[in-house]
């Protein structure tokens, strides 16, 4: 018994130093980086996979490197031209510079979706609806731009912001229908005014060819019988021609 107890103080030794071992191995995987500090100074950036720190004196903290998808809310957005529209979009971003993430910044992920909340307004704020609707992609490039110069000192890199819903109030929806059945009519009536005067045109020219040949009027006349004849009409009425109607009238007025 008596030598048992001798044994404590070493098993006790061994079970200290296999925890210190274990509480000094990191493993970190592929998409993963390591901000190491030792004692509260920064000592670079490690992994991924496995290395060994000094417990009680140095202090790790685990950066993702893969790309966020981060929603933003809803939000209230006055356009120039007074209109007050709700909308959302969603930005995808990563870190690029793991240190600068954790030491730059409290909370990357926090600021950088205040950040593009506050972009969104500002930006959408400075366009009219007309614009919003019809160059999102546009708009989408200038957040991109905007929220990346930002965010370059925190080394993250914001790769590509979408504008997802705009909501309208329910008196600009109708306002946009009218005006969408408006130019409707218009390119209607346009195409309409532009096929008369294509016919007019097309009109115009036949009339000089028929009467730089008399004799095609008379075939014009009897193509004409002809496809009326073949319809199921009860009455044929046939056009005189002017020139026979004349003849009588100058003999009438000679005598």
């Amino acid at each position: 018994m008596l030598d048992i107890l001798n044994y404590v103080p070493l098993i006790f030794i061994v079970i200290l130093l296999v925890m210190f071992a274990a509480s000094a191995v990191r493993i970190l995987a592929e998409y993963e980086r390591g901000v190491l500090f030792r004692l509260g100074r920064l000592a670079g950036v490690r992994g991924p996979g496995l290395f060994f720190i000094i417990p009680g004196v140095d202090r790790l903290v685990r950066v993702s490197l893969r790309t966020v998808v981060f929603d933003v809310p809803p939000q209230d957005v006055i356009t120039r031209d007074n209109v007050t529209v709700k909308v959302s979009a969603v930005i995808y971003f990563r870190v690029m510079i793991a240190d600068k993430a954790i030491v730059e910044v409290e909370n990357y992920l926090y600021a950088t979706s205040q950040l593009s909340q506050t972009t969104l307004r500002s930006v959408l704020g400075q366009v009219e609806l007309d614009e919003l609707l019809s160059q999102r992609e546009k708009i989408n490039r200038e957040l991109q731009e905007i929220l990346d110069r930002h965010t370059g000192p925190w080394g993250v890199k914001v790769s590509n912001v979408e504008v997802k819903n705009i909501d309208l109030p329910q008196e600009m929806q109708r306002a946009i229908a009218r005006q969408a059945e408006a130019e409707r009519e218009r390119r209607a009536k346009v195409i309409h005014a532009e096929g008369e005067l294509q016919a007019s045109e097309k009109l115009a020219m036949a009339a000089k060819v028929l009467s730089a040949e008399p004799a095609s009027i008379q075939l014009r006349f009897l193509q004409a019988l002809t496809e009326i004849a073949t319809e199921k009409n009860s009455t044929i009425i046939f056009p005189v021609p002017i020139d026979l109607i004349s003849m009588f009238m100058n003999k009438k007025e000679k005598e």
